[in-house]
């Protein structure tokens, strides 16, 4: 199954329909509403874009971007390594950003993923932070242009977002330009897998609660 959000993000999971989290959404006429003002943004206005994006630039390019945008995220996934206390994680996001940088024409090419080293990405965040030192994940909920959350995950949403460091020397202007390249370019790079759950899944609201609800419990186990 595939996470979907407004900003275009998808990532793997897998969805079942039982289980705790995936009962406690008391907010769902009100989340129900969010999820499809955001699907009728993303048929009118993202998918659009997307479309034409994907046709200027091929994907080699695409995927570039895909990877200088992780690799800015770096001190995000530092610093909720070492507050998990996972130190290999931290230790690799170093290695990561160090590598890539300096081999990786500023992060464009993951060279430290390549066969030859091999050193894995992390994906820490605020969210799972919080859930590691046992802060419940509270109800379900989607806000507009927005991916889905927990409340906890909007706090730690709001935190990761802080730790751009890139939005303290840049003008608001272009940290928002920014963000929104990043959105277009990962719809651009997920067209067909979107396309794909939304002619299989029935209940698409539930589906992508249920998945996204039981990714997190996941991670923040891990």
């Amino acid at each position: 199954m595939v996470r979907i959000g407004f900003t275009g993000e998808a990532r793997e999971t897998e969805v079942s329909t039982t289980g705790e989290d995936q009962e406690y959404d008391p907010w769902e006429p009100f989340n129900e509403t969010m999820f499809e003002f955001n699907r009728r943004m993303d048929r009118v206005v993202l998918k659009p874009v997307a479309k034409g994006y994907d046709y200027l630039l091929p994907d080699l390019v695409q995927k570039g971007v895909r990877n200088a945008f992780d690799n800015l995220g770096v001190v995000r996934r530092l610093v909720n390594n070492l507050l998990q206390l996972k130190f290999s994680g931290a230790t690799r996001e170093v290695a990561r950003f160090t590598i890539n940088t300096t081999f990786g024409v500023a992060g464009l090419i993951d060279v430290a993923k390549a066969d030859g080293l091999g050193i894995a990405p992390s994906d820490e965040d605020t969210g799972q932070t919080l859930g590691v030192y046992g802060v419940g994940p509270g109800p379900y909920l989607i806000l507009p242009l927005l991916p889905p959350l927990s409340v906890r995950d909007g706090i730690g949403y709001a935190a990761d977002s802080a730790m751009n460091p890139l939005t303290y020397f840049l003008p608001i202007g272009a940290t928002i330009g920014m963000r929104v390249t990043n959105v277009v370019n990962d719809r651009s790079l997920n067209l067909d897998r979107f396309e794909q759950v939304e002619e299989s899944v029935v209940d698409l609201y539930g589906a992508v609660r249920n998945g996204y609800l039981q990714r997190r419990t996941a991670a923040i186990k891990e």
